[in-house]
């Protein structure tokens, strides 16, 4: 199953057969933006308690750490999500924020039917699907028989042997300006980790925010990794959020998917770790 869908094809599917529709938006008004207009039938993932554990030090894991494996399970029932469970994604981020996370953590959960709503939510609209501020209601199925994380990870110690001696491939997927040290909206320091090199996100997306063809993906990122193989490619950004979107290009293109650095920069800049600004 490819990673993305279409509007059109979502449209289709949603007519001829039962699927689970979520809606990953995320921000601090992300549930009230989902209560007054969401496609209809979808439930609401929040990005800060069902897809990362909250934590009051990102200096251990991040902004965004990943949750326990036992309450990401027992959340997938609650969705009514079992393994043979078809799973749509969007946000209202080209699939930039959440809805990438969601799909990673599905993938990582063993799910192999999920896929992301190509262009988000704005697709979904231009292609004429309706929105609705409906209350849903689940239809909740066992706990996902999970027992860990399936898809690559990079812990820390594993990135700053990567910094230090160049073992493996760092990608840091966040803006330009950010990676170079001049702007941090964010995090607590400007800068990126030592060696890392810039791959900006939007850059797998067209202009009308739509994944490039899978053969334009291939293309770049056989490029950036000059031969490497994916055990030696760490992905982040600054909280392990975006550099799903990454992963999920990786894959729409053909690649294997490489290790998430799931701390990513809001985790390393918060450590007595080396740090960078500028092109290098």
């Amino acid at each position: 199953m490819q990673p993305l869908i279409s509007a059109s094809e979502l449209s289709h599917r949603l007519a001829t057969e039962p699927l689970v529709l979520l809606d990953a938006r995320s921000g601090p008004d992300a549930r009230a933006r989902y209560q007054a207009a969401h496609l209809p039938g979808a439930l609401f993932v929040d990005l800060e308690r069902d897809l990362a554990h909250p934590t009051d030090n990102a200096a251990q894991g991040g902004r965004h750490p990943l949750p326990p494996v036992r309450d990401f399970s027992h959340l997938l029932g609650c969705l009514g999500i079992s393994p043979e469970t078809p799973v749509v994604v969007y946000d209202d981020k080209s699939g930039a924020n959440a809805a990438a996370r969601t799909w990673w953590m599905l993938r990582s959960a063993g799910h192999a039917a999920v896929q992301v709503l190509d262009g988000g939510l704005s697709a979904a609209q231009a292609a004429g699907l309706a929105l609705t501020d409906a209350v849903e209601q689940s239809s909740p199925v066992s706990p996902y028989p999970l027992t860990g994380w399936q898809l690559p990870l990079a812990p820390t110690a594993k990135v700053q042997e990567a910094s230090e001696t160049g073992s493996a491939l760092i990608i840091d997927v966040r803006e330009a300006p950010r990676y170079r040290g001049e702007t941090e909206p964010i995090d607590l320091v400007a800068g990126h980790i030592p060696g890392a090199r810039n791959v900006p996100f939007a850059g797998n997306l067209d202009a009308a925010g739509q994944y490039l063809p899978a053969a334009e993906l291939r293309q770049k990122y056989e490029a950036v990794l000059d031969g490497r193989p994916a055990e030696q490619v760490i992905v982040h950004c600054g909280s392990g959020v975006t550099a799903c979107h990454t992963l999920l290009a990786f894959d729409q293109a053909g690649l294997p998917i490489p290790r998430l650095y799931v701390g990513s920069w809001s985790e390393w800049s918060r450590n007595d770790f080396p740090q960078a600004t500028g092109e290098e």
